[in-house]
């Protein structure tokens, strides 16, 4: 098991309760291929520093997970098709 981070820009027109819902959707993607998350930080809607699909905000959030070595290469193939997402990405950390 290693630890990684994910860090996902949502779209700024989410409402609470949708955005809510697309966090949440995401954990359960984690916890379906084995993941065990340890932190979510949401960091709010913050500028971004240019213009994605012509939007210049959007909600930020890291969730720090651990997880086996197949999992994120998974686990970015079904965030990439999510229609809310702008940008994400997923790291390795060092132990």
């Amino acid at each position: 098991m290693n630890k990684y981070e994910l860090a996902l820009v949502l779209s700024p027109s989410l409402d609470e309760e949708a955005r809510t819902a697309e966090v949440a959707k995401i954990q359960s993607l984690l916890e379906r291929f084995d993941a065990k998350i340890d932190k979510v930080d949401d960091w709010g809607k913050r500028r971004l520093a240019y213009e994605i699909k012509k939007v210049n905000e959007g909600f930020f959030s890291f969730t720090t997970f651990e997880a086996p070595a197949s999992a994120p290469a998974e686990i970015e193939s079904r965030v990439r098709i999510m229609e809310n997402v702008l940008r994400y990405l997923i790291i390795r950390k060092d132990a």
